[in-house]
Formats: C-alpha cells, sequence, structure tokens
C-alpha cells in the first residue's frame, strides 16, 4: 500500500514516514498542500495522511481539493482539538481524523481501518482458501502454517488478496510497492511474484500473459 504523507513538521514527518515503512507501506512524504494536490492529480495512492497546519495551503483546502476529484481515503492529523473543527473536517470529506500528540499505533490502526472501510471490509482478516492474512499483526497463513514474508512480498500478496480475481498490472502494483526515490529493477514484481509462489503455492498466483497477475481464491 502507497501512502502520501503531507507533513511540514520536519521531527514528525520523519517519524511517521519511518513507522510506515517499517510496517511495509511505501511512503512519499511532501511538506505543502500544493506540492500535495499535483501529486494526487499525477500519481497513484492509497490513502493520503494530511496534516491541517500547512505553510502554504490551509488543509482543509487540500481536503477539498481532493474530494473535488477523488474518493481516495484522507486521514486527518492537526493540533486542532475543538469539536468544531472535527466536524468540519468529518463533514469535509475526511475518513477519519486523529488529535496530536498521537501514538504511532494508534495511526496505525486508524489507516487500517480507513483502507477497509474503502474495500467495504469490516474485518482485518482476510481468508481466501487456505490463505490467512491479519492486517493487523502482518501474519500469513498457508493452510494454518505461518509463513514469514518480506515487507514488499506481503505488501504484493495484500493488494492481489484485496481484489481476488482481479488483473493487477505490473505498473500499478510498481507504484503500490515502490515510492518515488526508490529505486525499481526491471524485473522486481517478478522476483517478488516468484519468492510468493515458492514460499506459498506456485498455483496461487496466475500471471494473466502481457497484462499482469492475479490470485487464485480456488488454490487449494
Amino acid at each position: 500500500m502507497r501512502v502520501l504523507l503531507v507533513e511540514d513538521d520536519p521531527l514528525l514527518g520523519d517519524g511517521i514516514k519511518t513507522a510506515l515503512q517499517r510496517e511495509g507501506y511505501a511512503v512519499d512524504w511532501l511538506l505543502s498542500g500544493h506540492d500535495a494536490l499535483a501529486a494526487v492529480r499525477y500519481d497513484t495512492f492509497s490513502v493520503v495522511v494530511l496534516d491541517l497546519g500547512l505553510p502554504d495551503l490551509d488543509g482543509m483546502q487540500v481536503l477539498k481539493e481532493i474530494r473535488r476529484r477523488s474518493v481516495l481515503p484522507v486521514l486527518i492529523l492537526t493540533a486542532r482539538d475543538d469539536i468544531e473543527a472535527r466536524i468540519a473536517g468529518l463533514d469535509g470529506g475526511a475518513d477519519d481524523y486523529v488529535l496530536k500528540p498521537f501514538d504511532l499505533q494508534e495511526l496505525l490502526a486508524r489507516l487500517r481501518v480507513v483502507m477497509r472501510r474503502a474495500q467495504g471490509r469490516a474485518s482485518q482478516i482476510i481468508e481466501i482458501g487456505p490463505l490467512r492474512i491479519d492486517e493487523a499483526s502482518h501474519e500469513v497463513t498457508w493452510h494454518a502454517r505461518v509463513v514469514p514474508l518480506a515487507r514488499r512480498e506481503y505488501a504484493l500478496l495484500l493488494e492481489l488478496a484485496r481484489h481476488p480475481e482481479k488483473i493487477m498490472t505490473r505498473p500499478h502494483l510498481e507504484s503500490l510497492l515502490y515510492g518515488w526515490n526508490e529505486e525499481i529493477a526491471s524485473n522486481a514484481v517478478e522476483v517478488h511474484i516468484h519468492h510468493l509462489r515458492r514460499k506459498l503455492d506456485k498455483r496461487l498466483i496466475a500471471t494473466v500473459r502481457g497484462i499482469g497477475y492475479r490470485l487464485s481464491p480456488n488454490c487449494e
């Protein structure tokens, strides 16, 4: 999953980015509202984590522009703790609201909830045949056997499992696995797919020649 983080506090932004990357997210971090709007307009993200106190545009303006163009999930970060500000943020289209200071584990949990809601799911558990993924613990089991996965292997499997039977193109998967400043090898996705097939089952992920990959839910 790829996160656009919009936070102008260098210390806080760096801490959030590090925590999200440790959890397996690809993170692009911007410090201004104008840059955030340009990024949303021209790139692909799973969710936006948006500070309201930005130096150029008020975060509410950024939220309004995002909502005018997209249903992309938006999680607001702010020190504005009055009830009117929170109501304005939620009524303005925010999917959730986290007050500063906050615990990073709470932020991660709220991100998971926002993403589940955007996908129309209530549970943090994804079960497809013998495959089981716990989004909170990142535990993956295959036929009740725990299978350790590397960070990007997990992120790739999770994206495929969230959309079973849907074909995912390589550019789409690359855009969710890698941020702007991360180097992508020409066969990066293929390598991750190979590792997943080896660790789980070679039949679990099907190659759709010339298009991309899809999960095969009927693989037993």
